[in-house]
C-alpha cells in the first residue's frame, strides 16, 4: 500500500503466517497504527475468522446479576466507593427466568456477570449454575465474577460452568498498580487466570484499550501475553471514563486502535472467540459492525431485566440499557445481516486447532 512502511507490512505478513512476533515487534506495530495499517490488516483478520468460523456470529446472553463490588478499581463505575451507584442484586428466580427467556430467544450461552460481591456464596452460585444446566442442558454457562479461590473455581466448574471470563486488564505489573488500589495484586490476578486454565475452563482474558497511563510497551506486553497464553476468548474494548471514578477526566480509548488490535489478536490466535464489545458500540454507532469486519465473531446482548440495566454502568453512556431482551437480539441480528453475517443459535464453542 502506498503510504504503509515496508516494516509494518512485513510484520503483519509474518504475524499472519506464523502467529507470533517478538515483544519489540509488537511494540512497533502498536506505535505504527494508522488508517493504512488498519486497512491492510483487517481483511487478513476477517479472512482468517471466516476460514475458522465462516460467517457465523455467536451470541452470548449477558445477565448482570449484581452491581455490588468489594473492589475499588480506579476506572470502574461500580467500584465500592461510588456512593452514587444505585445497587441491586438479582434473586435466583430472576436469574433463572432471564435464562429461560433467553433460551426462547435463541441463546445457547449464558454469561453470569457481577462485581465481586461476597453476598453470593459458593453454595448459592453452584445451585444457580446447576439449575441452569438442568433446565437447559444444551447450553453453556460462562462466569465473569472476578477473583476467587482455586477451590471456588473448581466447585463452579463441577457444578457445570465451562467458561470463565477474567480480563487480565494489563500484563504489566507497574501499570496494574496504577489502575488499582494497593490491596489488589497483579500476581494474584495472573495466578487466578492460570488456575482457571488448570481446572479446565475455557478461559477469557483481555484488556482495556487506551487505559490511563497505558504505553505502547504495555500493549505490546498484552499482545505477547495473549500469544503465550492462547486464550479461548479475548475481550478487548476501549477505555471509557465514568463520571464517578478517579479517572473521570482521562481521555477515552480510540475506535481505531481498538479495531487495529482486534485484527492483531485474530492473527495471533486464529481460533480465538473475539467479541465486538458493547463499549465499541458505545463509542461509535457502528462500532460492533466494525469490530466484526476487523475479525471479531461474538456479540453479547443483554438479558438482564430492563429495570436494572442502567444501574450496571462500568462507564459512561453505555448503550442498550432500555431495550427489552428480544429487541437486543433482533437489533444485533439485523446489524450483522447488514454486513453479510448471521447470528446463529449455537453454544458457539471454540473451534480448537487440529494438532
Amino acid at each position: 500500500m502506498k503510504d504503509l512502511d515496508e516494516k509494518t507490512i512485513r510484520l503483519i505478513d509474518r504475524l499472519e503466517a506464523e502467529h507470533c512476533l517478538t515483544l519489540e515487534e509488537y511494540r512497533y506495530l502498536v506505535e505504527h497504527e494508522s488508517q493504512e495499517a488498519k486497512a491492510y490488516i483487517a481483511p487478513k483478520a476477517r479472512r482468517i475468522a471466516d476460514q475458522v468460523y465462516g460467517h457465523d456470529i455467536y451470541v452470548r446472553g449477558l445477565i448482570e446479576f449484581s452491581n455490588y463490588c468489594k473492589n475499588n478499581c480506579y476506572y470502574c463505575g461500580i467500584r465500592a466507593d461510588n456512593s452514587r451507584c444505585d445497587r441491586y442484586r438479582l434473586t435466583e428466580d430472576v436469574i433463572l427466568k432471564c435464562c429461560d427467556d433467553g433460551y426462547d430467544y435463541g441463546y445457547r450461552t449464558f454469561v453470569l456477570q457481577s462485581g465481586e460481591d461476597p453476598y453470593y456464596t459458593d453454595d448459592m452460585l453452584c445451585r444457580i449454575i446447576s439449575k441452569i444446566r438442568e433446565r437447559h442442558p444444551d447450553c453453556a454457562v460462562t462466569l465473569s465474577i472476578g477473583e476467587k479461590s482455586y477451590e471456588s473455581y473448581k466447585r463452579y466448574f463441577e457444578a457445570g460452568a465451562q467458561r470463565y471470563l477474567l480480563r487480565h486488564e494489563t500484563a504489566d505489573k507497574d501499570h496494574y498498580g496504577k489502575l488499582h488500589p494497593a490491596r489488589m495484586s497483579f500476581d494474584h490476578r495472573m495466578n487466578c487466570v492460570r488456575q482457571l486454565r488448570e481446572i479446565g475452563y475455557d478461559v477469557g482474558i483481555g484488556m482495556m484499550i487506551g487505559a490511563p497511563m497505558q504505553t505502547s510497551l504495555n500493549l505490546a506486553e498484552d499482545l505477547k501475553f495473549i500469544e503465550q497464553f492462547q486464550p479461548e476468548m479475548c475481550g478487548m474494548g476501549p477505555f471509557i471514563p465514568h463520571d464517578d471514578t478517579p479517572f473521570r477526566d482521562q481521555p477515552a480509548g480510540t475506535l481505531d486502535m481498538t479495531l487495529y488490535l482486534l485484527s492483531i489478536v485474530r492473527l495471533i490466535c486464529p481460533h480465538v472467540l473475539l467479541p465486538a464489545t458493547t463499549a465499541l458500540g458505545t463509542i461509535h454507532p457502528l462500532g460492533r459492525e466494525m469490530g466484526v469486519e476487523a475479525g471479531a465473531n461474538v456479540v453479547m446482548p443483554n438479558l438482564s431485566p430492563t429495570e436494572v440495566r442502567q444501574k450496571y454502568l462500568l462507564y459512561n453512556n453505555k448503550i442498550c440499557t432500555g431495550e427489552e431482551s428480544a429487541q437486543c437480539r433482533g437489533c444485533l441480528q439485523a446489524r450483522m445481516s447488514g454486513i453479510g453475517y448471521q447470528v446463529v443459535v449455537s453454544r458457539g464453542d471454540v473451534k480448537r486447532p487440529v494438532a
